[in-house]
């Protein structure tokens, strides 16, 4: 595959520039990167992005995810490879990446699921990369970013 055009966040350099300072800003919250990258490449799975999915899979790696947690992210629910911080993670990953597909994308009982693991600081920082991993979806996914390529 070819992308159809350079990544546009190359294209203009301030809204990169913001892009770096939104990452920056979530991983300097005290919340396993682990996590975060989970969830980036949980919601890059639903989206279709093969770049991001690529892109995350490598940074877990370098982190040191088991290939046996890494191969399952896809189906995590049934998987023994995470525990339950991961696990409402995920799940908040999922209900946010399709917030139409239910009326309360984020009902009471997730959102209890996930304060049971996360502070409010912690919270800010997954939804952040939520919906950072959601934007970089569908900017490269529009553009067909190819897998493999890096900035």
């Amino acid at each position: 595959m070819q992308a159809r055009m350079n990544n546009p966040a190359m294209l203009l350099p301030d809204a990169f520039k913001s892009f770096q300072a939104l990452v920056k800003a979530v991983h300097s919250v005290d919340i396993p990167a682990e996590v975060l990258e989970l969830v980036h490449l949980r919601s890059s799975q639903i989206n279709g992005c093969s770049f991001c999915a690529h892109h995350s899979s490598k940074q877990l790696k370098e982190l040191g995810t088991s290939d046996d947690k890494l191969w399952a992210v896809a189906a995590w629910r049934e998987a023994p490879f995470f525990d339950d911080g991961e696990r409402a993670a995920l799940e908040l990953a999922e209900a946010t990446t399709r917030l139409a597909d239910k009326g309360d994308a984020v009902d009471d009982e997730l959102w209890k699921r996930i304060t049971e693991h996360y502070d409010e600081e912690q919270i800010a920082a997954l939804t952040l990369m939520i919906g950072l991993s959601n934007l970089f979806n569908r900017v490269n996914a529009v553009t067909r970013q190819p897998a493999g390529e890096t900035f």
